[in-house]
Formats: structure tokens, sequence, C-alpha cells
């Protein structure tokens, strides 16, 4: 069938979560960021990432910003900066203002231009995620921004995927899932979506049972692709 939904990951995807990091190396007090903003948003991501991981399995479901504050805390203690509460806060304010990669805005007004229809699904909360779409400027070229929270578990987990249905009312082949993790991108393709990997980095891809049916190295082309 074609492609009437496209989804995309939040995170990662549409909005750089080096960004924060990066955005805080560069201001003058934290002169001490300089050298390794880069790792400490690594480990930051990485944690976060881990810790939805962890929750989902043993029914500890927290709020994402819980899980994000949770993260970065373990990332501070991990580069020797656990104390410094100043750093921790701005990095926290900066989270909720991170800047979309520069070609998201043109790529979500060709799709909505196309008649598709355009959502975020993410682990985010509701109130994180309208942060990050009102200061990027997207509202205008999303129709919805869906949850975890509507679920009570983080993704991977089907019953996530299963908001994109209940929204949109779409066949699971009608979705594109765009996603720039790509343990994301094989359980949305396990789930049954066409899926594409937003593969940034050049990494390899996991050894999952399922893989994304379409390999990126940015948003550039999903529109193109939503079409074919």
């Amino acid at each position: 069938m074609p492609i009437t939904t496209c989804i995309f990951d939040a995170y990662g995807t549409l909005f750089d979560v080096a960004a924060a990091a990066r955005q805080a190396a560069s201001e003058p007090q934290f002169p001490h960021l300089q050298d390794n903003w880069a790792e400490l948003a690594g480990h930051w991501r990485l944690k976060q990432l881990q810790y939805t991981w962890l929750r989902a399995i043993t029914g500890a479901h927290a709020d994402f910003w819980d899980v994000t504050q949770d993260g970065l805390d373990w990332a501070m203690e991990a580069a020797g900066l656990d104390g410094d509460s100043a750093l921790r806060q701005r990095l926290l304010d900066l989270y909720w203002e991170l800047q979309a990669y520069p070609e998201v805005p043109a790529m979500l007004k060709a799709l909505k231009d196309a008649g598709m229809n355009t959502a975020i699904l993410s682990n985010g909360s509701p109130a994180m995620l309208d942060g990050a779409v009102q200061s990027a400027g997207l509202a205008d070229v999303l129709d919805d921004v869906l949850s975890v929270e509507s679920a009570g578990i983080f993704k991977p987990d089907s019953r996530v995927y299963d908001l994109v249905g209940k929204r949109f009312g779409c066949a699971k082949d009608e979705v594109l899932f765009v996603s720039s993790n790509g343990w994301d991108a094989a359980g949305a393709t396990g789930y049954g979506f066409v899926t594409a990997w937003v593969n940034r980095a050049g990494e390899p891809v996991d050894r999952l049972p399922w893989k994304p049916a379409h390999i990126l190295p940015d948003l550039t082309a999903i529109p193109d692709l939503a079409r074919s």
C-alpha cells in the first residue's frame, strides 16, 4: 500500500541531542567543558536510552524527564563533573531547546505539501516534546506529537507503535517510520512499519532479527522515499 503517514522519532532524529552539551561548552562560564563535551553528550544519551530499556523490562516506568536527569547525573559523574550544579542546570535547561537538524523544516513541509500525515512518536514526555517542537518552530508541519506516556512503557514495546494506528486509522504498511536509533528502526520493522534508519554516524547495522527497510545518512530523501 502507498505511504500515507510519516512518523518520526524525536531525539536524535529530528532534534540534535548533542546540541545541549555543545552549546554549554561554547559559553564562557563553562570552559572546563570544551575538551570533553562530546564524550559527556555521548554518555548522557547512552545512559538515557539504557535506562528506558531497563525500566521497560522491569516494569518500572518513569517520566522521560526523570530518565534524562538520571542519565545526565551518571554522565557528569563519569566525567568528573558531578559537583557542578550550575553546569547541570544549564544542560537541563538547554535540553528543552534542542536544535532541529538543518534539513528538518523543509523535509516536513515537503511531506505536508504532498498530503502526508506527519507526527512524532517519542519516549519523551508531552511537556518535553512540546518544548522542543515549539523551540524548533515545527508545530505547523506536524499533525500530532505522540508520547509513550499514553502507553505507559518505553519503545520498542509494541504498545507504543500501536499509538500510530489508533491516532491516524492507518494500516501498518501505510506508515513510514523514521528513527536515528537502529534498535528503534528494527523494532518498528518487526512491528510491521516500513522503516528508515537515519544513520548519521555511519554505524554498523544492529544484530537483531529485523533490519530497517532503508538506511539514510540524513533526512533529506524522506519525501521522495515516502512518495516512491
